[in-house]
């Protein structure tokens, strides 16, 4: 049996809907790319969490970075209102959400934005992190997403 060390999984809740999971489109790219599982109408100035229908596992001391598409706000005025997405370790499988990743897009265009399920939003890229000699303060556990540490 081959020892797991990062990749994706499909979240229960979207097993059977055409769910893809995050994959690199060339040899040299470092964002595996994460798809829309529905489809969603965005307004403009509106702020939605998209959902991927997707989890990520990883390493000891790894994040998994979400940043949105050069196309994306280019093309369709969309953008990630926090500029970059942070996925910690344990984010997955946790009680909450199993770990179920959202992307956050902002419509600053002047025009809906329409989504389709399995269009392209953003790009996820794992790198190894440092900390300081230091304990978590709080001994949180994560418990959900967006802001839900320590909750």
């Amino acid at each position: 049996m081959k020892l797991k060390h990062r990749g994706f999984e499909i979240v229960t809740a979207y097993l059977g809907k055409d769910i893809h999971l995050p994959k690199r489109n060339t040899e040299h790219s470092a964002g595996y790319d994460f798809e829309s599982a529905i489809d969603v109408l965005i307004q403009p100035g509106q702020t939605v969490a998209v959902p991927t229908g997707v989890k990520a596992y990883m390493e000891e001391g790894e994040v998994l970075q979400i940043f949105p598409r050069s196309s994306l706000s280019y093309k369709r005025h969309l953008t990630l209102p926090n500029s970059v997405g942070i996925i910690d370790k344990d984010y997955y499988n946790n009680p909450d959400n199993e770990g179920h990743i959202h992307i956050l897009l902002w419509n600053f265009g002047s025009e809906p934005a329409e989504i389709k399920q399995g269009e392209r939003l953003a790009q996820g890229i794992f790198t190894k992190f440092l900390t300081v000699d230091d304990e978590p303060s709080s001994g949180a556990k994560l418990l959900g997403g967006f802001g839900s540490t320590g909750r």
